[in-house]
């Protein structure tokens, strides 16, 4: 069993920047792809970012990138969301988790959630 738990998350002024971090317990997760999604009031939840597990390839939604930008520490069991140039269309609960399949987008193929964290990006 792998526990996740996001932190970072705040509020910020449009243009401005936020580090995401998601800390993995319970079992490593070195060899599961990570990824971030993210589920705006009244909308579906969607993926944003992922990364394979040796850190070698990484995928971005066309919506932020360019302006985030995802890594991990497998010695930490931590990976991070980096992103800038935030927007206020960015506002969301942005979920951390992990997936046996190999560098996957779709969030039905993830096995472990973390329980969100609130980014506000306000104009």
């Amino acid at each position: 069993q792998v526990q996740l738990v996001e932190s970072g998350g705040g509020l910020v002024q449009a243009g401005g920047s936020l580090r995401l971090s998601c800390a993995a317990s319970g079992r490593t997760v070195s060899y599961y792809t990570m990824g971030w999604f993210r589920q705006a009031p009244g909308k579906e939840r969607e993926f944003v970012a992922a990364i394979s597990w040796s850190g070698g390839s990484t995928y971005y939604a066309d919506s932020v990138k360019g302006r985030f930008t995802i890594s991990r520490d497998n010695a930490k069991n931590t990976v991070y969301l980096q992103m800038n140039s935030l927007r206020p269309e960015d506002t969301a609960v942005y979920y951390c988790a992990a997936s046996k399949y190999s560098s996957t987008v779709i969030a039905g193929e993830y096995d472990y959630w973390g329980q969100g964290t609130q980014v506000t990006v306000s104009s």
